[in-house]
């Protein structure tokens, strides 16, 4: 599929089409909904607002779309999203969505946990699911479309494309009752002509974190990470184009984070071929007028075009993908102890059912390998490469509908 079509009132347009958001801002308000054409009986959406007018996907129907088209989106159960339906992931309505993390949003000077007797429990409850600071960064990856790649989307993932499709897709989502975009901040590209608008916008931002009543309110911070430093007062945290803003950190804090994401710094330290990024999800709170400091931290690892990845086994599988000119989709694992279990990606140009693509590597753990065993013997059709011998010949890709070039973000 070259470019999404959607019929709205009786005509045809496409995704470029420059009549497009006049168009959009009348249908917001009529009572027949935009068409996606992307399959012959074409598939019901619906107009959105951030920044600009949108036509978004319909709740439940990602599947009804063919794989090729930018609203496709496959089962639940194909990625660690499944497991947190219902529980830290609630649809609402369309475009509207309900996340329960793990995290608070506020510290309360004061407040401690219940400490109860454990010889006279009154009740024992299940745990229940809930959302991490990496399921988060999952969850808005995965919304945003930055799993997904078409060919036209090569060079144009860049600091301004990833900050606007980041926060779009927070737009719609509640956190604890509020909305989660007026707890995210993500940065703006850094310009050195706009310096002093791009600082005075942050710390406008920032200063939603002035403690209120004993509260102090927290935000997450996504974006690169550029290093960590040790200085005469504390060690500071750099994320790429906050030059004016960097994240204090607990010596003891940062060592943590060191430790419990060492894979993913040695990879992105170990493979300089492939200009792997380091993308840093951090709850901050005010500590000072214009000091932040970092409360929890998530790492991810992603591709130089913020593709995320499991590790590095993954990468000739999805360079080649990339080199082909292929369509395909990351699963992402949210909050699965394991990423073995779901393809390691999703072949979408092969018709209409999407192609699983499993890696096997030898540094595998036997758990893992075992799982992934059990889920290539499940599955029909299925691609398998084991890192250990050459990489075979890929499923062979087929025509999709027809139309102009792809949007460069999936919506």
């Amino acid at each position: 599929m070259e470019q999404q079509r959607f019929e709205i009132g009786g005509v045809v347009y496409g995704a470029d089409d420059q009549r497009l958001q006049a168009v959009l801002a009348r249908a917001q308000e009529a009572p027949a909904r935009p068409r996606c054409l992307c399959v012959p009986a074409g598939v019901p959406m619906y107009v959105a607002h951030h920044r600009q007018w949108l036509v978004k996907r319909m709740p439940d129907t990602g599947e009804l779309h063919h794989p090729a088209c930018p609203s496709n989106e496959p089962a639940a159960t194909a990625c660690g999203l499944g497991e947190l339906l219902g529980e830290a992931v609630l649809p609402v309505d369309p475009g509207q969505v309900e996340l329960r993390t793990g995290f608070a949003w506020t510290l309360v000077s004061g407040r401690a946990p219940a400490v109860g007797d454990a010889r006279d429990t009154p009740e024992v409850r299940r745990a229940r699911r809930r959302l991490s600071l990496r399921g988060l960064m999952h969850f808005l990856f995965d919304r945003a479309g930055f799993n997904r790649w078409s060919p036209a989307m090569a060079g144009k993932r860049h600091q301004g494309v990833v900050q606007w499709y980041l926060m779009a897709a927070a737009d719609g989502v509640q956190v604890r009752g509020e909305p989660l975009a007026t707890r995210l901040y993500v940065p703006e590209p850094f310009s050195e002509a706009r310096k002093a608008d791009l600082v005075a916008h942050r710390r406008e931002v920032f200063r939603r974190l002035m403690p209120h009543e004993a509260a102090t309110p927290l935000m997450v911070v996504i974006g690169e990470l550029k290093a960590c430093e040790t200085s005469a007062t504390g060690r500071w945290v750099w994320i790429r184009h906050m030059p004016d803003s960097p994240l204090r950190v607990e010596p003891a804090t940062w060592s943590r984070i060191e430790r419990g994401f060492a894979p993913l710094f040695e990879a992105r330290d170990a493979d300089g071929q492939h200009e792997l990024k380091l993308v840093l999800a951090a709850l901050v709170r005010a500590r000072h007028e214009q000091v932040l400091e970092l409360e929890a931290a998530s790492v991810m690892l992603t591709t130089r075009d913020w593709m995320p990845v499991d590790g590095l086994h993954e990468l000739p599988l999805l360079q080649a993908l990339v080199v082909q000119r292929r369509r395909f989709l990351k699963p992402l694992r949210y909050e699965a102890r394991s990423a073995a279990g779901f393809a390691n990606a999703l072949l979408l140009d092969t018709g209409a059912v999407p192609v699983p693509l499993h890696v096997l590597s030898p540094f595998m753990t036997s758990a893992e390998r075992l799982a992934k065993e059990r889920v290539v013997q499940a599955a029909a059709g299925c691609w398998v490469w084991d890192t250990a011998e050459a990489m075979p010949n890929l499923p062979a890709a087929m025509a999709g509908p027809s139309g102009p070039p792809t949007p460069t973000v999936a919506g």
